[in-house]
């Protein structure tokens, strides 16, 4: 059962035009800022401390077990919405059941690069996806050149178009290991394998054919535009219905990013696109039988994610030590998506 070829992630193709300039990223942690947007508000009374925790050098599953050895709770009990990169600041929310002997003294882990900044009591423990987005602010440095043409045009088409809603590469794992380990689960020769780890090559493996749709979409120059037989996903949302015949109404709601074409989460049961669409998705799906019945054996569904992905409050600052960029997203979408339509990092142009 021999391994199937893949587009790397490096080699994707970009919507917008070829990188305007090379940098540096992640020289340092405090290049990388990311804070979570939940929202929504604490409780203020339950059972559960929620805490808003400034995190520097430290990965989200090593911050957990730090937070329950001092709050005296299994780590099995905290709860988090998403992970995070170690190499970066980040501020994240955490829960943990609430102590009976009241709120710990955490200042011990400050020097470990973990600050607990906020505690309010909630009802329940925090679950993973339940988070509205993401704001970024990333200094990408050491860059080749002393000005940026086409910066600000660059900046105004994605604005308006979006981006391809690729998967990063922080889903593969490095040189896209999670997909030969899923490729080893599919072919029955991984052996025992924790459930946790299981999900992330299964993940990894249903994110590369969707990235293979995307790619093959956004090579066409129709990852943006709707096309008979598309399923649509409403903005904000994880809903979609199938628009078997499109009309101006929904062209236009496509157009103001009000409404946004997909791609498949293969799983068990029938793609649900049409026409032109489900062709495309199912000649994708043929290079990649094995991973598809595999995807399907393990129970995963049939999902959708959006083809496109709005970049919100995007602005970009020439500072003497390379460009300053800040933005948000939604949550599951990847910054390093956003850099790749302006700047290549550690490439050449």
């Amino acid at each position: 059962m021999s391994l199937p070829s893949w587009i790397p992630v490096d080699s994707l193709p970009r919507a917008h035009g070829a990188p305007l300039a090379i940098g540096r990223l992640r020289a340092r942690p405090e290049d990388f800022r990311v804070e979570e947007q939940l929202g929504f508000a604490p409780d203020g009374e339950g059972d559960h401390l929620l805490l808003r925790v400034r995190k520097t050098g430290a990965n989200t599953e090593w911050a957990a077990r730090r937070l329950a050895r001092i709050g005296g709770v299994s780590v099995s009990t905290v709860g988090y919405a998403g992970l995070k990169d170690r190499h970066a600041v980040t501020l994240q929310w955490f829960s943990i059941p609430r102590p009976r002997e009241g709120i710990p003294d955490w200042s011990d882990l400050a020097e470990e690069g973990i600050e607990v900044l906020e505690a309010h009591p909630h009802r329940r423990k925090l679950k993973r996806g339940a988070l509205a987005g993401n704001r970024f602010e990333i200094l990408v440095r050491e860059l080749n050149r002393e000005t940026v043409p086409g910066l600000d045009e660059r900046l105004a088409t994605i604005r308006a178009r979006g981006i391809p809603n690729y998967f990063g590469e922080q889903r593969f794992g490095h040189d896209h290991s999670n997909l030969v380990r899923a490729h080893a689960l599919f072919a029955g020769t991984a052996g025992r394998v924790p459930r946790h780890q299981s999900g992330l090559w299964l993940s990894a493996a249903r994110s590369q054919i969707f990235n293979e749709v995307l790619a093959e979409r956004v090579g066409r120059g129709d990852w943006d535009s709707p096309l008979d037989g598309d399923c649509l996903q409403l903005a904000g949302s994880h809903s979609y219905f199938l628009a078997e015949t499109l009309d101006a109404q929904t062209r236009a709601r496509c157009d103001e990013m009000d409404l946004h074409p997909t791609g498949p989460l293969w799983g068990k049961g029938e793609l649900p696109s049409r026409g032109s669409v489900r062709q495309l998705e199912d000649a994708t799906g043929m290079r990649f039988p094995t991973w598809c019945d595999g995807l399907a054996a393990f129970g995963l569904a049939q999902e959708r994610r959006s083809l496109r992905l709005p970049v919100a409050d995007l602005s970009a600052q020439r500072v003497e030590d390379g460009l300053r960029l800040a933005f948000s997203l939604p949550a599951g979408a990847y910054a390093t998506t956003v850099l790749r339509e302006l700047v290549e990092i550690g490439g050449s142009v």
